[in-house]
């Protein structure tokens, strides 16, 4: 076992997608949680397809580095999405669906144009060990300012899913938590798609909570659980993809898959 280990970091690019994996996991565990809890799976993936017109955004206004447009388009976008939700109407998952379907339909016409659309087609699957250690840098640090939020505002997010008028009667700013938890979403999904791919982004933000969520019996334990189902996908996915030469984002989806079918067994068989 400690061979295959050595074979695999000897390569510097091996060595940069574990440290990668070891930051993105965590976070996508932590934040999944709250988004499972809150019902806002369409929300997020929502985001991770307007990416897509991000990058597009970039190159048509001649953006050297289109990950800027993409994570300001996102930003922006997460707070046009906060806004629709708010108003509480019978179909709001229609229609940040139907936001979502044109935003990205627009990114791919830009993108497509001249056919040159398989310049990017990458990331919708995305290549972990493509990462620098520029990119590395960049999520250490948001990983850090998610940390300090979740820290900070966790309860209050709790109450506010639970409760919003309850929580605003109790002095805490709905709104500010939940604009920040949205910009938080956008800047997390946008920095890994990279990696992770816009196809699969939401899987594994959806996966590991919900495969918590069928074995917990407290609020701790969720989260626990899913911050270590999230590592134990990604550090596995990494490894197998690597022996079996198939695309590491797609293999991390696969055993995060895997866990929540066990877990939904072992859940119902208690």
């Amino acid at each position: 076992m400690s061979s295959y280990f050595a074979e695999l970091l000897q390569y510097d690019f091996m060595q940069r997608a574990f440290v990668a994996i070891l930051v993105i996991t965590p976070l996508l565990g932590m934040l999944g949680t709250m988004i499972v809890h809150k019902k806002m799976a369409y929300f997020s993936d929502a985001l991770g397809h307007s990416a897509l017109t991000g990058i597009a955004i970039g190159v048509v206004c001649g953006v050297m580095d289109t990950n800027v447009s993409m994570v300001i388009f996102a930003v922006v976008f997460a707070f046009l999405l906060n806004q629709i939700n708010r108003k509480n109407l019978a179909a709001t998952d229609t229609i940040i669906s139907v936001f979502a379907s044109c935003s990205t339909a627009i990114g791919l016409a830009i993108l497509s144009r001249g056919g040159n659309f398989s310049k990017y087609s990458a990331i919708l699957v995305g290549d972990i060990l493509s990462i620098t250690n520029r990119e590395i840098f960049y999520l250490i640090l948001i990983f850090a300012v998610t940390l300090v939020f979740w820290c900070v505002a966790i309860n209050r997010l709790n109450a506010i899913s639970i409760h919003p008028a309850l929580a605003k009667s109790r002095r805490i700013s709905v709104r500010l938590v939940e604009d920040i938890f949205a910009i938080i979403i956008a800047l997390i999904v946008t920095l890994s798609i990279k990696w992770i791919g816009i196809l699969l982004i939401n899987a594994l933000l959806i996966l590991p909570a919900a495969s918590s969520r069928n074995i917990s019996s407290n609020m701790r334990e969720y989260h626990k659980y899913a911050i270590l189902f999230s590592v134990f996908s990604g550090l596995i996915g990494l490894v197998v993809s690597y022996f079996t030469n198939v695309a590491t984002g797609p293999m991390i989806v696969i055993v995060a898959s895997i866990i929540y079918f066990a877990t939904y067994l072992y859940g119902r068989s208690q």
